[in-house]
């Protein structure tokens, strides 16, 4: 393989996600040289594909509308939610400094957020709050990105019209009621024009939401800050001179360099949800689909390992679970389907191969998975079957298979929605027990129509609600399951990205078998072992510490080398030192 000649950095960057991305702008921002090197044709990761949500408690935008809370209240939550994995330093600096990132962001960077003073919590212990404590990146318009759109990982296409994302909230309401509301056919209708110009004029859409606008912010702030931006760029090893990390080499478009970086190395390729072999060993049922980008196989974590990194597989969960089906492709492997929106609304439920519900539907996607691991038998497959009404498919949709006005006839004939007239000759179709089936159908018929779940509690919290159907009484996510024919899916354990990863403090440093930080080497986000300790308390605790970790990593590495170097044997971190970002000129 050709050499070329040494490239040399302050801060170089593998992986190009959330986590990477902003440690990118901050390190730039701060003044730095920045090298961002992405292994596939595309920027973004996984976090292309994601809603975009971020969990960031005491946020900016909440206090604007009023949310004002102390840090007692999600300091206790997390002290509720994790356990015996609570971790002081990194709740403290998520706690502390991720509304100062969000500032910083709105303040120097193209980033600009919407408030999710609507979301909930997950759960209900101790702590918990029903809103105030998320954000999302605000829709972008494509087209200030020029050229580097052509770089931008576009949304997964499975969830989208054709192309044309949805964003979660209003818009989503809008899209779900375009058929019994004006307002909601207009709005439709105006995003199905701009998107048809957008196509004709550019190919896809350049009205990006969720986590498709927030990569093209962060690629817009690292642009405009002049961060060196690199695709087809993969990472192969770690260099290091005595006990410190000082560059790697990086194949870039088939020709390997020694990258040399001078301030420190930062590993955000993502995790492992498509390494197989670690699977095995870490997750407690394989075969597994991953909705992430089949690129991310633990590069960054391999790289880490061999580098005398810690890879930190003790927590409650090694993945974020997420119920999957599987979409067949004319050509290729079949695509992971994440079931997150619909599983919640009223007039569905999921059965396993004996036909009994085991888990309250509207549960978050991870609680749904884990729930599922623990009820199957040992030695049988690990699946269910949502199964709902024809009433409920057209209003709701089921996974891919879309609500009216798409027809189901491309579905059925792929086999990805099973149809039937009768309870019983779907069963039939699904393999599941048809007495089971129909006992527990006429059961929770007789209680779904006064609006109470004496047996999962469905729609009983704050989260239930929110992603059920408010419109609908006297329970926002129970209807009977009335009349057919009927539908189902078949749903197969699968997550949306990994918790287990390389130990790091929180200052994203990322540490040795003996807890000890390794000079000049950090990593953020699902490279390094999840905050969370595989716990999932709420929506965007991936996303929330992927950001604020990855900014903090970059003012980590714009201090002074002298000052790092001092505290290199610090394990706990002080956090005033992040209070006050670098004057900017």
């Amino acid at each position: 393989m050709k050499h070329e000649p040494i490239l040399e950095c302050d801060v170089l960057v593998l992986g190009s996600g959330a986590g990477g991305l902003a440690t990118a702008v901050t390190a730039a921002t701060q003044g730095l040289s920045v090298l961002v090197c992405e292994k596939e044709d595309v920027f973004g990761g996984t976090t292309a594909w994601s809603g975009g949500w971020m969990w960031i408690p005491r946020n900016p935008l909440a206090a604007r509308a009023g949310i004002v809370e102390d840090d007692d209240a999600p300091r206790s939550y997390l002290k509720s939610e994790l356990g015996a994995h609570f971790d002081a330093a990194k709740t403290d600096a998520l706690i502390e400094q991720g509304p100062r990132m969000v500032e910083y962001f709105e303040r120097h960077t193209s980033m600009r957020f919407i408030d999710g003073n609507r979301v909930p919590d997950f759960h209900t212990t101790p702590g918990a709050a029903t809103g105030g404590r998320s954000v999302c990146a605000m829709p972008f318009d494509g087209r200030e990105l020029g050229a580097l759109i052509e770089k931008l990982r576009p949304p997964l296409a499975e969830v989208t019209i054709k192309g044309m994302a949805i964003a979660s909230g209003q818009d989503l309401a809008h899209f779900l009621n375009a058929t019994r509301s004006a307002k909601s056919a207009w709005h439709v209708t105006k995003r199905f024009a701009t998107f048809a110009w957008h196509k004709l004029r550019h190919g896809r859409s350049m009205h990006l939401v969720n986590g498709n606008a927030l990569v093209a912010r962060l690629l817009k702030s690292a642009a405009d800050r002049g961060v060196d931006l690199r695709t087809r760029a993969r990472a192969v090893s770690l260099m290091r001179e005595a006990d410190r990390v000082t560059g790697a080499r990086v194949e870039i478009e088939g020709v390997m360099h020694e990258v040399r970086a001078h301030r420190g190395v930062v590993l955000a390729c993502g995790g492992y949800p498509h390494d197989a072999q670690r699977q095995a060993h870490t997750f407690p049922y394989t075969p597994h689909w991953s909705a992430a980008p089949k690129s991310n196989t633990g590069d960054g974590i391999r790289i880490g390992e061999a580098a005398g990194a810690h890879f930190d597989a003790s927590l409650e969960a090694a993945a974020a679970w997420a119920p999957v089906s599987l979409v067949p492709k004319a050509k290729g492997e079949d695509v992971a389907f994440p079931h997150l929106i619909e599983r919640a609304k009223p007039g569905v439920i999921a059965v396993t191969r004996a036909g009994r519900r085991f888990v309250n539907e509207a549960s978050s996607y991870h609680d749904f998975i884990a729930a599922l691991i623990g009820t199957s038998p040992p030695g049988e497959e690990v699946c269910a079957w949502l199964v709902c009404d024809h009433r409920f498919q057209r209003r709701y949709g089921l996974g891919f298979a879309k609500p009216f006005p798409f027809p189901l006839a491309p579905y059925e004939r792929a086999g990805y929605l099973k149809s039937a007239p009768t309870l019983a000759a779907l069963a039939q179709q699904c393999g599941i027990d048809a007495r089971g089936l129909a006992d527990t159908v006429a059961a929770y018929n007789a209680y779904a129509k006064d609006g109470f779940d004496p047996q999962f509690h469905k729609g009983s919290t704050p989260y239930n609600r929110f992603q059920g159907d408010a419109s609908h009484a006297p329970n926002a996510c129970l209807a009977p399951i009335a009349a057919g024919p009927f539908h189902a899916v078949k749903i197969l354990p699968g997550s949306l990205g990994t918790f287990a990863g390389l130990a790091t403090d929180a200052r994203a440093r990322v540490l040795d078998a003996s807890h000890a930080p390794i000079s000049g080497l950090y990593a953020v986000g699902n490279d390094a072992a999840s905050m969370m300790g595989g716990h999932y308390p709420a929506g965007g605790i991936t996303l929330g510490p992927a950001m604020t970790f990855g900014y903090l990593a970059g003012l980590e590495l714009a201090r002074p080398a002298d000052a790092v170097e001092a505290t290199r044997d610090e394990t706990v971190t002080d956090l005033s030192i992040f209070k006050q970002a670098r004057t900017l000129q």
